[in-house]
């Protein structure tokens, strides 16, 4: 899609328009293009497809010409002139019929009177449904630009997992786009830039479209940062001239030395791109001086056995640089690529960086998914093809169903990006299976990529044999074993910011909401109890199940996560399962009272009250928050929605805001282990005398009584006195008196009380 085009304003609404035209500018530039004939068009592809379908051709080139009708480009050239590049480019590719007619007519349904079953009628439904999985969000009200461009990032992914051939017109379309990014207003030019970057250069790479991939990196980084292009390629023509001898005597020793072995190999060197050198300069903290692998060589051979031949043969030539070998032909990266790597120590004393392949593996590393011949007869479909073929589409269709699993558009576009950025680390199993992981992930990364289940249960690990942090990062080769526990269900919530891979990121957030919901639905199911066993009413899920359709809800867990989350009433529950139910209303500690009526005793404490365990119990538990609460005090929960209970104790002021919803308070009880003693949460106000090392003595009487300071402000009441306001941490009442009684019988401290919050 165009994204800077001048047309009627009905054709402008489309959702992932990131960079709109200028409405019209007062002298257009010059046509820069000649446009491609329609013979052009058919020898261009009948040169790599002999049995091409010429009138189908034809027939695409006049409809979209006549479609875009007047419609121009920023750049005044016609509109027309943009599909047909975009085709001239699959035919580089050497797609098949219906892609390149496709990409004639891939604007028609967004931006003319076409529609999809037009083009199903004229050309068939399998040239329609690739135009209209590229057709742009109509419409879509969205929260953000994130957001906007992740949920078209996630359409173009699900419509790519039907046909990748969607991917390959949508790479060839932003790659000419990005060729004619002059003509655009400068800040639509950065965003287009910036989104180039972030995913189209890397979905290309991970396609194994490696020259693709390449081109819009350059032009992204042309825009971005235009300076540093300018630096970095007059340094790279500079050192290009200087050494224009030197990689012709490498290209010749190469290929004379492989010859009077009696190997043909096609020896060529090409200069690395300028934001390829950017990018390592930065990576590696390094001047252009001190970077030696500017200029690559290409080796191609003609068989497998020839490659390891060829290796042998360069290293018996010249000295090896240790640590620069890597192996992909036996482990091929995830994106299908496939060589060997190695760098020597050449003529002039120049690192040479050798890349040794079959031209089969050459076409793959240049063209990615695209090398696969998807016009000849007997294939099957494209799709088919490639899950047969290709592990880079096996990848691209697992992502999409990770990620397409109940994320939000930011988490989807956040998590795709983290799988598609970075090359890989290649570990090993115990049992010897391979793992593929991006770079600098580490072991809960590998966990996840093992198993869900496995990451979700992860306790420890060992790598090489040596037990190890699960944050480690991982090194090629390494062999690790996850250490699994069955105590464990879900993993810390604190992983998903270590984890690296999209993949990980999204089962650890998937885990911590399912046991945040356990811990809701855990709770509902003990208030629902609880009421019945008050109202002597018997309880059964089996009623409950009969009673969900009145209740709205699909299951019984639903219910009981309402219930726990505040969003139902208990009282609802029953109603629904016993239609004559009536809820009594019960007094509650700080309920209101007529002045004549006498102050009704505190009610005994049911034995049907809800155990508190503390901070780590498995219900969804916190304490007041201005004071706390300690085991020893009378307490009393009252249910927040959407955030569990929160435990008071009864003699805080806090509670009167709540004496018109009863329906909100819950009874609860201390249920401590003694034997593994927690700590909770209190607060004290302490007025000592301003004196060098009073706050000193404060601090040493908590500390020598097992007393925690979680947070401490002070307050300058008058130029003799502060007030200290701490945080503690204790056991439980009787502790906490222990601590204020000891801090009474300082000199330093006129004054110690506990808040209630």
């Amino acid at each position: 899609m165009a994204y800077w085009r001048q047309g009627p304003p009905q054709m402008q609404a489309a959702t992932e328009q990131v960079a709109m035209a200028p409405s019209a500018p007062a002298k257009p530039p010059k046509s820069r293009v000649r446009m491609m004939r329609q013979y052009d068009l058919v020898e261009r592809v009948r040169s790599y497809n002999p049995d091409t379908n010429e009138d189908l051709l034809n027939r695409a080139y006049v409809y979209a010409m006549k479609a875009h009708g007047s419609q121009t480009r920023a750049s005044g050239d016609p509109y027309f002139s943009h599909p047909l590049e975009v085709a001239a480019i699959l035919t580089d590719l050497k797609l098949d019929d219906a892609t390149i007619v496709a990409a004639l007519l891939h604007d028609t349904i967004e931006d003319t009177e076409a529609t999809r079953a037009e083009i199903d009628q004229i050309f068939g439904p399998e040239i329609g449904a690739l135009v209209e999985g590229l057709t742009k969000l109509k419409r879509l009200e969205l929260v953000s630009r994130e957001a906007k461009q992740a949920e078209n990032l996630r359409k173009l992914l699900l419509a790519i997992s039907d046909d990748v051939r969607v991917l390959l017109i949508k790479l060839a379309d932003r790659l000419h786009n990005m060729r004619t990014l002059e003509f655009v207003r400068p800040e639509s030019r950065q965003r287009i830039a910036e989104e180039t970057l972030d995913i189209y250069a890397p979905l290309a790479g991970r396609m194994g479209m490696q020259e693709m991939r390449e081109e819009l990196e350059d032009l992204s980084f042309r825009t971005l940062d235009p300076e540093a292009h300018a630096v970095v390629k007059q340094r790279l023509d500079s050192l290009a001239e200087r050494n224009r001898n030197l990689i012709g005597e490498i290209e010749t020793q190469l290929t004379t030395n492989l010859r009077k072995n009696g190997l043909t190999a096609q020896v060529y060197g090409r200069r690395k791109k300028p934001f390829s050198i950017w990018t390592k300069m930065e990576r590696k903290s390094v001047g252009f001086e001190q970077l030696s692998d500017i200029f690559a060589f290409r080796v191609i051979v003609g068989d497998i056995e020839s490659c390891y031949r060829a290796l042998g043969i360069v290293h018996t030539t010249w000295p090896v640089v240790p640590g620069r070998f890597k192996d992909y032909i036996s482990t091929p990266k995830q994106n299908d690529y496939r060589s060997i790597h190695t760098t020597v120590i050449g003529p002039g004393n120049q690192r040479v960086e050798l890349q040794i392949r079959t031209e089969e593996m050459h076409r793959v590393a240049e063209f990615g998914i695209a090398a696969h011949v998807f016009y000849k007869e007997g294939v099957g479909s494209p799709t088919e093809l490639l899950k047969r073929e290709s592990n880079a589409f096996a990848w691209l269709r697992s992502t999409i169903a990770i990620l397409s699993e109940g994320a939000n558009p930011e988490e989807f576009l956040e998590h795709t990006k983290l799988e598609l950025f970075h090359d890989q680390v290649f570990c090993f199993t115990p049992k010897g299976k391979l793992i593929a992981l991006p770079r600098h992930a580490n072991v809960i990364d590998f966990a996840y990529a093992v198993h869900t289940d496995v990451g979700n249960s992860a306790v420890g690990c060992k790598i090489n044999g040596k037990f190890s942090a699960l944050s480690s990062e991982l090194q090629n080769g390494d062999e690790v074993e996850v250490l699994t526990s069955e105590a464990q269900s879900a993993p810390p919530s604190a992983w998903e910011s270590l984890a690296v891979t999209g993949k990980a990121r999204a089962a650890i957030r998937r885990a911590t909401r399912a046991a945040v919901r356990d811990q809701y639905a855990g709770l509902g199911r003990r208030i629902v109890e609880r009421l019945f066993e008050r109202a002597k009413l018997e309880y059964a899920d089996d009623k409950l199940k009969g009673a969900l359709p009145r209740l709205a809800r699909n299951s019984i867990e639903d219910v009981m996560a309402a219930v726990g989350r505040g969003e139902m009433k208990a009282s609802n529950v029953a109603r629904a399962m016993y239609p004559d139910y009536k809820e009594e209303r019960v007094a509650r500690y700080g309920a209101k009272k007529s002045p004549a009526a006498k102050s009704p005793p505190e009610p005994a404490r049911s034995p049907n009250a809800i155990p508190i365990r503390g901070i780590n119990s498995d219900l969804p538990v916190k304490f007041a928050p201005n004071g706390g609460a300690v085991p020893g005090d009378r307490i009393v929960g009252i249910v927040t929605p959407g955030e569990g209970i929160t435990i008071y104790p009864i003699q805080s002021p806090a509670l009167k805001d709540f004496e018109e919803e009863p329906e909100r308070w819950l009874d609860v009880r201390w249920d401590v282990d003694e034997t593994t003693p927690q700590r909770f949460p209190a607060r004290i106000l302490v007025e000592n005398v301003n004196e060098p090392g009073s706050l000193a003595q404060v601090a040493t009487v908590i500390a020598e009584h097992d007393g925690n300071i979680d947070n401490i402000s002070m307050y300058r009441r008058s130029p003799d006195f502060t007030e200290l306001t701490i945080d503690l941490e204790v056991y439980d009442l009787k502790h906490l008196s222990a601590i204020i009684a000891q801090l009474r019988a300082k000199a330093v401290v006129a004054r110690v009380e506990r808040v209630n919050g």
